[in-house]
């Protein structure tokens, strides 16, 4: 498994908790962001609504995500925005990494709660590490809804992540919150990057103010983008594996079937929902990208390597 960093103290924090916290930018730079979100929010095409893509408001987000903004051409000039801004701190600190979608993420007062999640798998996991930089424009709070993370649940749940792939952990999220988070209060410009596979959540703004931060995932250079499709209109025992270019999400709507893009496989999925027990028994294991000891989990080890 290649780095992820070129400091290994920061690589040894990485693989043992699955993020770490670090000053990145300056609050030159911070106040110059802030700025540009308010500069070109009225080149957004607004968010996709329910009723837009018929499924029940349950799905969809209570914040303001980029991710999903319906103009394609505002979804690009914020990401050359702030890759072009991130790019300069990016070099040096990363092991060679690519941008492929970029951010603002604003939450009004009062709302804005992100349910528990792993972030999409965007490559292969087993052979490289997709990260995101999560960097607020304000000082990030437990108030204001902070990052909160389940340090070293990386890499333990959930390989085959993307859009209406039933989630393993769906009935266990209420206790991981309860009982398993640590928040995690981040100054303005300074970032949390952490591995896509990690259980994360933040709560409501409870404050009367905005709470802006900006989000930044990206790839290891050398690796193809994929992306983990299953079709909730046919039989939910099999996952699409598809290749796609780095361009494809400044198009793509989450809630409907990619079209036109190749198909590298496709795999058996079987749903099997995570109790407690199960739960802190796979917090124990090695991470899935990690060989595993004994004859029949090397005999594994190889079947997935061939994958």
């Amino acid at each position: 498994m290649r780095n992820i960093f070129e400091n290994k103290e920061l690589e040894a924090q990485f693989q043992k908790d699955g993020f770490v916290k670090i000053p990145f930018i300056s609050p030159d730079e911070v106040a110059q962001l802030k700025q540009m979100f308010f500069d070109t929010l009225p080149e957004s095409g607004g968010q996709i609504t329910s009723s837009e893509i018929e499924i029940n408001d349950e799905h969809l987000i209570s914040y303001d995500f980029t991710f999903i903004d319906k103009n394609s051409d505002y979804k690009r000039k914020v990401f050359k925005i702030i890759s072009d801004y991130f790019k300069p701190h990016m070099d040096g600190l990363l092991a060679n990494y690519r941008p492929i979608i970029a951010n603002y993420i604003r939450k009004k007062p009062h709302s804005g709660e992100v349910p528990l999640h792993q972030n999409w798998a965007f490559a292969d996991e087993r052979k490289c590490t997709t990260i995101s930089i999560w960097c607020p424009l304000v000082d990030s709070t437990v108030a204001n809804g902070t990052l909160q993370l389940v340090p070293g649940s990386h890499k333990r749940f959930g390989e085959s992540r993307g859009p209406m792939v039933p989630w393993e952990l769906e009935g266990m999220k209420n206790e991981i919150i309860e009982k398993y988070l640590i928040p995690v209060e981040t100054k303005a410009g300074d970032c949390i990057i952490l591995d896509d596979s990690i259980l994360h959540y933040s709560p409501e703004n409870s404050t009367n103010e905005l709470r802006l931060a900006i989000q930044l995932i990206c790839v290891p250079n050398e690796f193809p983008s994929i992306h983990y499709y299953m079709d909730p209109s046919k039989s939910k025992s099999e996952i699409s594996v598809l290749e796609v270019s780095d361009d494809f999400y400044m198009e793509f709507n989450p809630w409907k079937k990619p079209e036109g893009q190749k198909i590298i496989k496709k795999i058996p999925f079987k749903y099997q929902p995570i109790d407690e027990e199960m739960y802190l028994k796979k917090m124990k294991q090695p991470p899935f990208d990690k060989p595993r000891k004994g004859l029949l989990n090397k005999l594994i080890n190889v079947l997935s390597s061939n994958d």
